[in-house]
């Protein structure tokens, strides 16, 4: 009985990961898509007459950083939903939605059809996304590590993290292919469209795998003891917001020097050093692979050694190494070779933070908060430190002319990550989620 306990076990974790993975692959595919079509976003949707190609940019971004403030809300109202009824409906219903507003984007009538309602209508749907999609992440990771083989809760959220990477990887790595098939006036005028359509087909594949899902025995057993005031005692308010503010600031760092290396760069490459698409996009290809060929490495280390070791060690050399990266990326006599390197290693140490990352958020919080709880946390970060990132790099560049803008605002972050990450206890790894 045992021995088929654990089969049926292994392959319900085999099925948790898998359809946890995907809806975070169609999220970031999507978001990174808007980032690396950016320019071309700017120009059918937001030039104004007489108005900077800079400019436009801005306010490109500013659709974008709008979705991500969206996200803390759709955290609370998923997210409550999911620690009440359970994770299985709630990512269902989160993953239709977000797919469908993914897919009206790709059909959207642009500022030369029907004027300024073109922007409007874009930035709607971009914060509707950003609702849907704040209820993703809280519920994936949840679902992930709550089904975690006992040692394997680092791995297991690592792959979070790593179709995070996928995602961005897919989204770029189209972008690229219909950047070289297409003209410049074919990707401008419909091509574009192309890789928002697309994600009807991958919400259809997700939609399957997450209606094949169980609950996961944490939410199950949490339920049947809810109202048992000996077992389940009161989850206190200010308890959960103290919770939440202290996992914000250990995930500022990570939030910052991932979306400014990983979506952020084409746009700087491209607006500050002069550097053409599709060199922007090779730029970004090989950012996000080292971010993907360290991520699941460093949750199984963070299995071992504990996710304070690692995430330390991984915000410490975000910090040494962010200057001198870029001022690489900024010398005209660096060959391709070096600078292919340097936005490698820069999303390599990005992925250090990203591997343990959801695990170390999901031990924070106790079982009938942690859908909320984790992806608050998460879902604030990335709207203040990765959803303003461009506007406020773009912004402060147009301002002050400095070309170490982004270096300076990864930095700061990750200092105060930094001192918030030696907060955490060494032994969160060991302990069981059903001890929160």
């Amino acid at each position: 009985m045992d021995t088929q306990t654990a089969v049926i076990d292994a392959r319900q974790s085999r099925q948790a990961l898998l359809a946890g993975s995907v809806g975070n692959f169609i999220e970031w595919y999507e978001f990174g898509v808007y980032g690396f079509l950016a320019t071309v976003i700017a120009a059918n949707f937001f030039t104004l007459q007489g108005e900077s190609e800079i400019t436009s940019l801005i306010l490109t971004y500013a659709a974008f950083a709008l979705a991500f403030f969206c996200r803390p809300i759709g955290a609370v109202i998923f997210g409550r939903i999911g620690d009440r009824i359970g994770r299985r409906p709630t990512l269902i219903a989160v993953l239709l939605l977000m797919t469908v507003a993914t897919a009206l984007i790709g059909i959207m009538p642009t500022y030369a059809s029907i004027g300024v309602a073109a922007p409007l209508l874009l930035t709607l749907l971009r914060m509707f996304q950003g609702l849907f999609a704040g209820g993703e992440f809280g519920g994936a990771v949840s679902l992930m590590t709550e089904f975690a083989p006992k040692g394997k809760r680092g791995l297991f959220g690592a792959w979070q993290s790593l179709t995070v990477a996928f995602g961005l990887l897919a989204g770029a790595g189209l972008v690229a292919l219909l950047a070289a098939l297409l003209t410049t006036e074919q990707l401008h005028d419909w091509g574009w469209r192309i890789p928002f359509l697309l994600a009807l087909p991958m919400g259809a594949v997700a939609l399957w795998l997450r209606l094949k899902l169980q609950e996961t025995p944490t939410f199950t057993q949490a339920q049947q003891t809810r109202h048992t005031a000996t077992q389940a005692p009161a989850v206190k308010v200010s308890g959960v917001v103290k919770t939440i503010v202290i996992g914000i600031g250990r995930m500022m760092g990570w939030s910052a020097a991932g979306y400014t290396f990983l979506v952020v760069m084409p746009s700087y490459l491209q607006t500050s050093l002069h550097a053409t698409f599709q060199q922007a996009l090779v730029a970004t290809v090989l950012a996000n692979i080292g971010f993907a060929l360290t991520i699941l490495p460093a949750g199984i280390l963070s299995d071992k050694l504990g996710r304070k070791t690692v995430m330390l060690t991984a915000v410490v050399a975000v910090i040494l190494f962010t200057f001198p990266l870029l001022h690489l990326l900024q010398d005209p006599q660096s060959s391709l070779l070096a600078k292919g390197i340097a936005v490698m290693i820069a999303g390599a140490v990005v992925g250090l933070l990203a591997g343990p990352g959801p695990a170390m958020l999901a031990e924070m919080f106790p079982t009938r908060v942690r859908y909320t709880g984790l992806g608050l946390a998460y879902s604030l970060s990335n709207a203040v430190f990765s959803g303003s990132a461009g506007l406020i790099i773009t912004g402060l560049i147009k301002q002050t002319g400095n070309l170490d803008i982004p270096a300076y605002y990864v930095v700061a972050t990750s200092v105060v990550s930094l001192f918030a990450l030696m907060t955490l206890r060494r032994d969160d790894h060991l302990r069981s989620l059903n001890e929160r």
